[in-house]
């Protein structure tokens, strides 16, 4: 079984660590994985995406012409990459940074107010992160648990007093209730 994921949004929103938290939390699940990066010239406020391939056996190609799950984190992002999710895939959209529209019917949609979310846990810098709870929930392919430890791997020495605050906001995407979406 493979699957491929994509985090968009603009630069600042954390895209390439929740990028870096995903796959590691795959590895520690024992799967096969790619993290391919791409960014613009501009770090913040620029385009950020990346692409994570998943597989019980070895992956076969990074940079995939379609994907199972997308997560976008602004309006831009959710244009750009709605054409790309497989049929029967899931966009994940922040609906804080996006319209709520459903202009493909062959698709899952999952729009919440990711930002405003991540304004209650007190950091708007947890948007990614507070993403990630909400795609392992629609996903299933991934624990909470599991994304904790990433975290716990990922985030740098410097940080680790962040990784309350991180574990918090996962949790709150986790259990965002996803039938009132």
């Amino acid at each position: 079984m493979e699957k491929n994921f994509i985090i968009a949004g603009f630069g600042g929103q954390g895209v390439l660590l929740a990028g870096e938290v995903l796959a590691n939390a795959f590895m520690l699940s024992g799967k096969n994985v790619t993290w391919y990066p791409s960014y613009g010239a501009e770090m913040r406020g620029g385009t950020v995406n990346c692409e994570i391939v998943m597989s019980n056996e070895e992956v076969s190609e990074v940079n995939k012409s379609d994907a199972d799950f997308i997560v976008a984190l602004n309006q831009a992002s959710f244009d750009k990459f709605l054409p790309k999710i497989k049929k029967g895939g899931w966009m994940i959209a922040n609906s804080s940074l996006a319209k709520e529209i459903k202009p493909r019917n062959d698709i899952n949609y999952l729009f919440a107010p990711i930002t405003k979310l991540a304004e209650e846990v007190g950091n708007t810098k947890m948007t990614n992160i507070l993403a990630l709870g909400l795609l392992a929930k629609a996903s299933n392919l991934v624990t909470l648990d599991t994304l904790s430890q990433a975290l716990d791997t990922v985030i740098p020495p410097h940080r680790k007093n962040l990784l309350p605050l991180n574990i918090k906001a996962l949790k709150i995407g986790y259990e965002y209730d996803l039938l009132t979406v």
